[in-house]
């Protein structure tokens, strides 16, 4: 920065009296200050304090006059009291002037929490307000689409099969190396065709899930054995996640249609999914919400006992 743009900066200053926020050699930003007042309402509130000092000085000249009117010329005041002068209105001003400024300072931080403290909380109520309105929808959209899928029964008169069969299909299933993977989608139709497919050229097959939660993976397990008609083997963990081993059964056909058509389709199922997860981030968004405005509910209440 040269010299002279620092003096032009400094000039500005003086004629302004803002307060330099930003200076480079395309800009100088100036604040006018909390204090600024314009050029007629400056003058005239000088005006007006010249005008009351000269009225004091004049007050303060008849008193003394009067003083000096009535008073005895054998006998000189030791002192003259400072009863109704400027000088005691001046000392009254010095003594409780600071102690009035600094509570209405007091009152105006105390003015300006209060209205932070009002703004945050229509804040967070308007945030928990739309928050609301997306769960709802999420909600709505969520209902419809559970509204098209009928999930099957699962069949009381199963095929059973002997532990040594069970064993055995749980040792094949394990070292298949072709498997069935569950996405976010979860079963749709697409996954039923699947299997059907897999039971084309082998007896079992391997679905692995990545679900984390054991109760959630025993429930897709029945689940795929209820849509497809198989017999579950096993449900072993693994470092992928969870293999789920179906055997086909023994009296087995191949149905012309493999798709399901009570479940969802491959594009619905995403869908569900994905309200799925906006639902449940939107009602932690509005637990959080409801917190924050439960403690600044509770702020004025502490204060004020």
């Amino acid at each position: 920065m040269s010299r002279k743009s620092q003096r032009d900066v400094s000039l500005m200053q003086c004629l302004t009296g803002g307060d330099l926020l930003l200076r480079n050699k395309f800009f100088i930003i100036l604040y006018r200050g909390k204090d600024f007042l314009p050029c007629g309402v400056a003058n005239l509130i000088f005006e007006r304090e010249k005008e009351l000092k000269r009225c004091q000085l004049q007050e303060e000249g008849a008193r003394l006059k009067a003083i000096e009117t009535f008073l005895v010329p054998d006998e000189l005041p030791e002192s003259t009291g400072k009863t109704g002068t400027l000088s005691e209105f001046q000392d009254i001003q010095t003594e409780f002037g600071d102690a009035e400024k600094g509570n209405r300072e007091f009152e105006l931080q105390l003015e300006a929490d209060k209205e932070n403290l009002e703004r945050e909380l229509r804040k967070q109520e308007r945030n928990l307000f739309i928050l609301n309105l997306k769960i709802q929808k999420a909600a709505k959209e969520l209902s419809k689409l559970n509204s098209a899928w009928r999930p099957s029964k699962l069949d009381a008169d199963q095929e059973m099969i002997t532990d040594e069969e069970r064993e055995c299909f749980r040792r094949i299933g394990l070292k298949m190396n072709s498997n069935l993977l569950l996405g976010r989608r979860g079963i749709f139709d697409g996954v039923i065709e699947g299997l059907h497919q897999h039971w084309k050229h082998r007896e079992v097959v391997k679905v692995i899930t990545m679900q984390r939660l054991f109760v959630q993976v025993l429930y897709t397990a029945k689940w795929l054995v209820a849509e497809s008609g198989g017999v579950l083997v096993s449900v072993k963990k693994l470092k992928e996640g969870h293999a789920i081993i179906i055997f086909r059964g023994k009296n087995y056909r191949r149905s012309i249609k493999l798709k399901a058509e009570n479940l969802l389709t491959k594009r619905k199922a995403l869908q569900r999914s994905l309200e799925m997860q906006r639902l449940g981030a939107d009602l932690q968004d509005s637990k959080e919400e409801n917190l924050k405005i439960t403690k600044l509910t509770d702020v004025p209440c502490s204060d004020t006992s």
